[in-house]
């Protein structure tokens, strides 16, 4: 089971990371659902590089994740990183689910926009899902 759900998460993880690479190459789909907006007007553009990171974080914590979970032995994480990294992933992705209670998260205030709407029904979804089988994962 741990196995399993590590290899969920981190797929998840990847495919975080493969679609910021897509915006990072100059991919247009679903840029508008991704960054918070007032009146259709984006509230920051973010930069390649930025997008780069992001692609790079998500990459990183999907690997991580795997060997957390025991799915991978590589032993590039040991003991101790590997149960901090977990707790501040953990942390990381709940607090991301509940949100900053203006913008984004379960919590927020602002509604109505297209991000709004794909963050009630996927984005704070999958990032309590995340934080909950990280909290998981973490404790095993």
């Amino acid at each position: 089971m741990v196995e399993i759900l590590a290899w969920v998460v981190g797929g998840v993880l990847f495919g975080v990371s493969g679609i910021h690479l897509y915006w990072a190459s100059g991919g247009r789909w679903g840029g508008q659902a991704a960054i918070p907006s007032i009146d259709s007007k984006p509230l920051f553009r973010p930069t390649k590089a930025a997008t780069l990171f992001v692609a790079a974080a998500m990459a990183a914590a999907g690997w991580f994740v795997l060997e957390l979970g025991e799915a991978l032995e590589t032993g590039v994480f040991t003991d101790w990183p590997l149960t901090m990294g977990g707790w501040l992933l953990t942390v990381v992705f709940l607090l991301r689910a509940v949100g900053d209670f203006t913008w984004l998260g379960f919590f927020k205030r602002r509604k109505g926009t297209v991000f709004a709407r794909w963050d009630t029904r996927l984005y704070s979804p999958l990032c309590l899902f995340l934080g909950v089988s990280l909290l998981y994962l973490t404790l095993q």
